[in-house]
Parts: C-alpha cells; structure tokens; sequence
C-alpha cells in the first residue's frame, strides 16, 4: 500500500531555527574538512587552525577588553561564531546531534526567536563564566555550551510537566546529570580542559531563560504550580 509520507524528507519534521542552526555547523564543518583533506590546496590544511584564532572565544582577549575599555567587533563576534567552529569531525558531528535531538523538542514548544535566544545566550553566558572562572589560554569553540543550553531548556519543559501532574521535578535532571558524569569519567581516564564549566553555565542559562522565553513564560509555570 503506498504511504504519503514514506518519501518526506526527515528534516521536514524538524522546526525551521533547529535545521537551519545545524546546516550552518555542518557546513563549517565540512568546508574544514575539505581544506584539511587538501582539496583546497596546501593552504586550505591550516583553515581549522587559524578559524580558531579568528572566530574561538578567548578568556584572555576578552579580560583585556574589559580592562581597556575597548570591545572592537571582530572580538565581539566571537561570543556568537564560537560555536560554529568545532576542533574535528566527531567533535563537530556531537554537536549537530545535540542541536538536532534536543532542539527538536525544545523547538517544538518554544517560538524560533526563543530556540534560537536560548542556543546564542546560553553560549553567551558560558563565554563570560569561562572567562571568568578559569585564567587559561585555551580557546573556547564549539556548539556545546549552547548545546546545553537546550538542554537546560529540555529540562525545564519537563520540570514543569512533572510539576504540573505532582510527580518528582528532581526527574527532570536526570539528563543532565547523565551527562556530567559521562565528562567526569572521561575527564579522569583521558584528560580534559575547562570547557566543561562553559557547558554547565550554558545549562543553566538555558533553563533560567526557559522561564522568560518559553510560551506563557513564568505566569505558567506558576499556573501549573498551583494546580498541583
């Protein structure tokens, strides 16, 4: 029997602002992938590298802006293309599934203006506690604290629903601390910088946001609240 739907593309289910956000990282990625291949020329090997230095977070850059006073914006830029630059394939590939699994539930709720505030102010905020909490050199790219932003904002959806049915709202951190404590084993057994405390900031200004941004915003939540 024919089925109208066996030929609508996947990504047809997904909303506009998740699919739109991924395409742009993967298409970041895969142009790195191509100068790192050498299709590009020998020139093209070093591309990973120096968008990196042009585009990554950097603590240090940001501490001297504060104390000059100067924010010129090819440094202000960097607190929004940070998290299109990713430091390999698999490291790029994590973050398109983050975008994709969780902001589809997220995005089905939230308007795209809100999917979007929370992914950009979650990476935001992760910058400035990165570069407030750590004196390190290190650069900071990647979706994730963005990433975790939606995540936040995940797990405020579910905190509510729990709230709302009188069920355990502790439940809705399960995610979270899930994946907390995959970084910590992998942190112990391979080594890892302090990126993680941008993705735990990140958390958190998602699901703080979450109760400005989402639909019926805190006038809801307390709603639900006082249903219980």
């Amino acid at each position: 029997m024919y089925d109208p739907n066996a030929n609508v593309s996947p990504f047809n289910a997904l909303p506009p602002a998740v699919v739109g956000l991924a395409m742009i990282m993967g298409a970041v990625e895969l142009v790195l992938q191509i100068g790192a291949l050498g299709f590009a020329g020998a020139g093209g090997i070093g591309w990973r590298i120096a968008a990196i230095q042009d585009y990554a977070f950097l603590g240090p850059v940001w501490t001297q802006m504060l104390e000059l006073g100067l924010f010129p914006p090819e440094h202000m830029m960097r607190f929004v293309t940070f998290p299109f630059i990713h430091g390999s394939l698999l490291h790029a590939a994590f973050g398109v599934v983050i975008v994709l699994a969780i902001g589809k539930s997220v995005g089905e709720v939230f308007s795209s203006w809100s999917f979007l505030a929370v992914f950009f102010l979650s990476s935001i905020f992760g910058a400035l506690v990165y570069a407030a909490l750590t004196d390190t050199n290190a650069a900071l790219f990647g979706a994730y604290p963005g990433g975790y932003g939606l995540i936040g904002a995940f797990t405020f959806l579910l905190w509510t629903r729990l709230a709302a049915v009188g069920e355990n709202t502790m439940r809705a951190f399960t995610l979270i601390g899930f994946l907390l404590g995959i970084q910590l084993v992998f942190g112990v057994l391979f080594g890892s910088g302090l990126d993680w405390i941008a993705d735990v900031a990140g958390f958190a200004a998602g699901f703080g946001l979450s109760f400005l941004v989402s639909p019926g915003g805190w006038a809801r939540v307390l709603s639900k609240l006082r249903q219980r």
